[in-house]
């Protein structure tokens, strides 16, 4: 018999997803307004870099630590929740700037805290899957169902009111990222009828951060580090390239869409593909996903291109994100599950600020041709993963 509706809220999963989709509602409106909006306060593109970055590099430094700080916690649950509430409030600070310091500060105020519990919700909910049973993908996916609707809803309240709806939207889906961390579970403690024993280890599983520090591993994590911080010139510039290439603003959150969508259809199979091929060979074919995406990016500007190309997301972001996710949960263990997420987090941020502060210079003199860079940058990081296979052939 199947549960009635308010018990399937009532499970971990559900609660988890709920907070998965209002954790990338702020995302959906920054990603594709935080650069109008930037720009129209006379603010330039090398400085709308430095404001990308710099909760990034920020957290180079603090991702290890809270990742530490997190597995030594009675449970995950607790970092999380402090780090959204954090957020929530900063986030009203919004209300009271107009100008490139105000603007970097409170951005990174507001950044960081989600920044710091983003590997450690990441951590918690794929190895509570994994105790009950439940496939992580179908918990995961309803962040990208939050982040497509409130694109959809930014785009269209961008092509009636204008940019003046950035600010009261933004603060409206922090405060709603605050509230939905209240309710999430215990991750660590089994919950119901359907807690199972601790999976297994293998020999070759870590269980301390050094034993993280193995070649294969370490250049697996570093290609799809670069893959990932690849993204970083169309989260940052990709809306203001579009509107400067004639692009109308209606279509903006329409392409921007196309992404997400292909991203869920990724996660809906991905458990299919998951038994077929290893991790690292699902990581090496989202590598090869960018070097097409970014070079189809830096020739296109019809929006039936642009449509095609954001398709391949399905491959560059959800391929890659889930394949890494579940490459760090197959070879590491529960006790260092945050700080090795955290681990790869601190890598893939290096790799974004590097890559921001490349991509604000050549955006202002190249426009879309920068985004040959992000497909070499993809073709670097299948060369470390092809390598990483090369050294180690494994079947997970």
């Amino acid at each position: 018999m199947l549960p009635s509706l308010p018990e399937r809220f009532l499970t971990p999963e559900m609660r988890t997803g709920l907070y998965y989709a209002a954790m990338y509602l702020p995302a959906g409106v920054s990603t594709l307004l935080l650069p109008i909006w930037l720009d129209g306060r006379g603010i330039g593109e090398e400085e709308i870099g430095i404001i990308s970055a710099t909760p990034i590099f920020i957290m180079i430094v603090l991702n290890l630590f809270v990742g530490r700080i997190a597995d030594r916690a009675k449970d995950w649950r607790s970092v999380i929740i402090a780090g959204s509430l954090v957020s929530a409030v900063v986030s009203l600070g919004f209300v009271f700037i107009d100008e490139f310091w105000g603007i970097l500060l409170f951005n990174t105020l507001v950044v960081i805290p989600i920044m710091a519990i983003e590997p450690v919700i990441d951590a918690a909910a794929i190895r509570m899957t994994r105790r009950r049973g439940t496939d992580f993908a179908r918990v995961r996916i309803w962040g990208t169902f939050g982040y497509i609707a409130m694109t959809a809803l930014a785009g269209w309240l961008f092509g009636w009111l204008g940019i003046a709806v950035f600010v009261p939207i933004f603060i409206a889906t922090c405060l709603m990222r605050g509230v939905a961390a209240l309710p999430l579970p215990l991750f660590r403690a089994p919950e119901g009828h359907h807690a199972a024993a601790p999976l297994a280890l293998s020999p070759e599983t870590a269980t301390t951060l050094r034993q993280v520090f193995r070649p294969w591993f370490i250049l697996t994590l570093a290609g799809t580090a670069l893959l990932q911080a690849s993204h970083m010139l169309m989260i940052s510039f990709g809306a203001l390239l579009w509107v400067r290439a004639g692009v109308p603003d209606a279509a903006l959150g329409v392409l921007w869409i196309v992404a997400p969508v292909c991203e869920i259809v990724t996660m809906l199979f991905f458990a299919h593909f998951a038994r077929r091929f290893s991790a690292r060979h699902l990581l090496l074919a989202a590598c090869i996903g960018g070097i097409v995406r970014w070079t189809g990016m830096a020739v296109s500007t019809e929006i039936w291109q642009l449509a095609l190309l954001q398709g391949l997301h399905m491959l560059t972001f959800g391929l890659g994100y889930m394949g890494i996710v579940n490459f760090i949960a197959n070879w590491t263990s529960e006790d260092i599950a945050a700080e090795a997420q955290s681990f790869y987090v601190v890598m893939r941020q290096v790799a974004s600020v590097l890559a921001l502060i490349l991509f604000g210079a050549l955006v202002s003199r190249f426009g879309l041709s920068s985004f040959l860079a992000a497909s070499v940058m993809s073709a670097i990081g299948a060369t470390m993963i092809f390598a990483s296979l090369a050294i180690k052939e494994t079947k997970r």
